[in-house]
């Protein structure tokens, strides 16, 4: 044991495997920069996306590790810790999600990969022709990636202080994420997408190995599953003060099932609407890459299922037990602390903070191209060269990341969290732009109007961000954005406000379409065509350099 600057006791083991883990992925972040960069290293397509050129294998590691974040490590344990089956939302979402995608995401490469789009607000530019719907996407996007950086951040300080690095206040209690930060914003900076692809097999494999031996070790230790089980059942149905009810429980009763449904739906249908999500379907190198990833990323819901099970192993092995006010975001970082030998704690304590680096690098680099793309090339400087938009892409990138960093720093993390539940209410109603333009009427017909799309997207962010701000913290109430849930109008029942929200955008889009057509308003040309839609390698794919694990 080692004291730190507030003279807490450091475990010099932990720390140890901790620093050699992270050194070594920062080392291979900023080795990507080299790895097969092709001779036109400045155009954005080398930068953002990683020169469109990953495989199977890449892309596979890449999307896992861009849509299993740090944050999902730390947050669905959290939940299920403080509510119970709840929290299990995360793995039927992740299930219903891919047999949804499979149905617009090859043909969202096809034609971005045959156009040239970088972002889907590009898609939504040349799919309706509207630079003010694409607007709105891009923003959208940025607005809602902004917490959701952030959140990554905070599971890198949840690992940080169950650690107890850093000081007791002040910049010493900081210094240990702003060095983290710091390490992230650089390598990003210099390799683009190539660092978060190469360092995710380092993560991904943590996460596996971390995962799978806590799900045996660990209830060995606990008395089995039996124990786990019921220590948990009698722990959540306790009476919680600050809502005078049961903390939760192990199934979800009645009145909770039209709220886990609707959240696990909208969800789903949430996932691929993130910039950073179709930034790694992007970056493929063909269709077929695409389809075939689709079919294997199931693997990390079971992963996930797996991983939701620590949550009640925390609450049996009494982590938080008789702290008043407990953060339930230490559990697993704890849980792992106070089971786990000292050297496999600081593996697990690297697989979180690594497991953070990565998404929120492909985080900021896709909100850095949506600004990019869609409001600096669009209205700042239509000629910009391709050097002069990874340029931008690159500071932008920085700038978000500060961002983020400020939510963290300055902002209570409980704030923090409620903006992402926030941000999946807002990010899901670019959906029916995205995904209508995508498979309504076949692939060379649109039938919504960009302005019928306008109007029900700004319902849509109206309606979800005035109800969630209705909705009180447990305990407060007098607060507001204190959840994602809210009765459905109409039905009467509780559930997720981007379903509802969303719901009312589409409303708004079918009539003010009908209404447009029937004036005859005008509309800008598709600049796509049939054949977009259905390409499956650009014809150069020969010559492009296909991205597998080797940096030789």
């Amino acid at each position: 044991m080692i004291l730190n600057a507030a003279g807490t006791h450091v475990n010099a083991v932990s720390l140890t495997v901790f620093l050699l883990l992270f050194v070594l992925v920062t080392v291979v972040g900023f080795l990507a920069a080299r790895w097969r960069r092709a001779s036109d290293a400045l155009h954005l397509d080398e930068w953002g996306l990683g020169g469109r050129g990953f495989g199977t294998v890449v892309s596979w590691f890449l999307l896992g590790g861009d849509l299993y974040t740090a944050y999902t490590f730390i947050a669905v344990p959290a939940l299920i810790y403080g509510v119970g089956a709840a929290g299990f939302y995360a793995v039927p979402y992740t299930i219903l999600a891919w047999p949804l995608v499979f149905m617009f995401l090859p043909r969202l490469w096809s034609v971005a990969r045959s156009r040239g789009y970088v972002t889907l607000a590009d898609f939504a530019r040349g799919r309706y022709g509207s630079r003010w719907l694409a607007l709105a996407v891009a923003l959208t996007g940025i607005l809602a990636t902004m917490p959701y950086i952030a959140l990554q951040l905070v599971g890198i300080q949840a690992v940080l202080d169950t650690m107890h690095l850093g000081g007791s206040s002040g910049l010493a209690k900081d210094l240990p994420l702003l060095i983290a930060f710091a390490v992230l914003a650089a390598y990003t900076y210099s390799s683009g997408l190539r660092a978060p692809a190469l360092i995710a097999f380092v993560k991904d494999t943590l996460v596996y190995v971390v995962v799978i031996v806590a799900v045996i070790y660990i209830p060995i230790r606990l008395g089995g599953y039996g124990s786990v089980f019921h220590s948990a059942a009698q722990a959540l149905a306790k009476t919680s003060p600050a809502t005078g009810k049961p903390r939760g429980s192990l199934v979800p009763g009645p009145s909770a099932q039209w709220a886990y449904a609707t959240l696990a739906v909208g969800s789903a249908m949430a996932l691929f609407m993130y910039p950073h999500s179709a930034t790694g379907v992007l970056s493929a190198k063909d269709r077929n890459t695409v389809r075939r990833n689709l079919a294997l990323l199931p693997a990390y819901s079971l992963m996930l299922g797996l991983l939701s099970l620590l949550g009640f192993m925390a609450i049996a092995a009494g982590v938080g037990k008789g702290v008043t006010g407990y953060n339930a975001q230490l559990a697993v970082p704890q849980l792992f602390e106070q089971m786990f030998p000292s050297w496999f704690a600081g593996v697990a304590f690297a697989a979180i903070g690594i497991g953070a680096l990565v998404p929120a690098a492909i985080m900021s680099i896709a909100a850095a191209n949506l600004f990019t793309r869609n409001v600096y090339r669009e209205f700042v400087k239509p000629d910009a060269t391709p050097a002069q938009e990874t340029a931008v892409a690159k500071v932008v990138s920085l700038l978000v990341k500060l961002g983020a960093l400020g939510f963290v720093l300055g902002i209570d993390k409980q704030f923090s969290i409620n903006l992402q539940l926030l941000g999946g209410i807002w990010i899901l109603q670019t959906f029916p732009a995205v995904v209508g333009g995508l498979v309504l009427r076949g692939h060379s017909s649109r039938w919504f109007h960009p302005w019928g799309l306008l109007l029900g997207w700004a319902a849509g962010m109206a309606y979800g961000t005035w109800t969630a701000y209705g909705v009180a913290v447990a305990g407060k109430p007098h607060s507001h954005f204190g959840g994602s849930s809210a009765s459905i109008p109409v039905i009467g029942q509780i559930g997720y406000i981007g379903v509802t929200a969303f719901v009312l955008n589409l409303a708004v889009a079918v009539v003010a379409t009908l209404v447009l057509r029937a004036v005859r308003a005008p509309r800008n040309q598709d600049e796509t065509v049939a054949a977009d839609y259905t390409l499956q390698s650009p014809p150069e794919a020969a010559q492009l350099p296909v991205i597998e694990p080797s940096i030789s």
